[in-house]
C-alpha cells in the first residue's frame, strides 16, 4: 500500500509539468505559527506548519514531530524532474509502527494555500488515506493543487506548511545521488538515493 501511496504522486501529474514560470500567489501565513528544526545528516532546515489554513494536516504533521515518530526516518525518494523542479519525500515510510490513523483530506481549494517552491505536502492514495508520508516541493508545483476543471480525483495534495529557513539544505537532500537500480518496495526505480538521508531529529522551536 504504502508504493501505491507514493507512486500517487507522480500520477497527479508531476512527470508531465514544466517549471511553472510565474508563482501563483498562495494564502498569506499569519505570524506566530509553530514552528519545527529538522536536523538532518545534510544539515538544518526550520518549516512552519499552517495550523490556521490547514489545521488537519498541520497538526497530523505536527503530532508525528512530538511523538518523535520522524526521529531517525530517511529521505526514501528524490524526484528530480528538472533543475530545481521536483521534490524529495520523507516520513514513515509504510511502517506500522511509526504511522498515525489517516487523516481527512484538505484540498488546497479549501485552505487557500497553493504548492509553491518550498511547500510541505502530505502524500496520500485515495482523499482520507494520508498517514505520514510528507513532501517538499523543489520549484512551484500546480500540478499537486486542487483543480476542479480535472478529470477524476482532482483534488491535488494537502499542502500545510513551508521552509522558513535552510532551503540550501533542502536542495543538498534533492541532489543527493540516486541509484539506477534500487527501488522501495519494486517501486520507485532511479528515484532512490544511493545513501538515503538521514531526518536525526524534529523539534518544535520557539521564536
Amino acid at each position: 500500500m504504502a508504493a501505491k501511496l507514493l507512486l500517487s504522486l507522480v500520477m497527479i501529474g508531476l512527470s508531465s509539468s514544466l517549471p511553472a514560470q510565474t508563482p501563483v500567489p498562495s494564502a498569506a501565513p499569519p505570524a506566530d505559527l509553530p514552528r519545527v528544526a529538522i536536523e538532518t545528516s545534510a544539515g538544518r532546515f526550520v518549516v512552519e506548519a499552517d495550523t490556521k489554513h490547514a489545521p488537519v494536516s498541520a497538526g497530523n504533521f505536527l503530532r508525528y514531530v512530538d511523538q518523535k515518530r520522524l526521529d531517525g526516518v530517511h529521505v526514501y525518494r528524490v524526484v528530480k524532474v528538472a533543475d530545481h523542479f521536483g521534490f524529495v519525500q520523507f516520513g514513515s515510510n509504510g511502517d506500522p509502527k511509526r504511522s498515525l490513523p489517516p487523516i481527512r483530506h484538505e484540498p488546497t481549494s479549501e485552505t487557500g494555500l497553493k504548492h509553491l517552491d518550498g511547500t510541505l505536502s502530505t502524500a496520500r492514495l485515495a482523499p482520507g488515506t494520508a498517514r505520514g508520508e510528507f513532501t517538499i516541493s523543489v520549484g512551484d508545483q500546480p500540478s499537486f493543487d486542487a483543480d476542479p476543471a480535472r478529470p477524476g480525483d482532482n483534488l491535488g495534495y494537502a499542502a500545510f506548511g513551508r521552509v522558513v529557513e535552510g532551503m540550501d539544505v533542502v536542495l543538498k537532500l534533492f541532489n543527493a545521488p540516486v541509484s539506477p537500480d534500487a527501488t522501495v518496495r519494486g517501486a520507485f526505480k532511479g528515484e532512490v538515493p544511493v545513501a538515503p538521508p538521514t531526518l536525526i531529529s524534529a523539534r518544535r522551536i520557539t521564536r
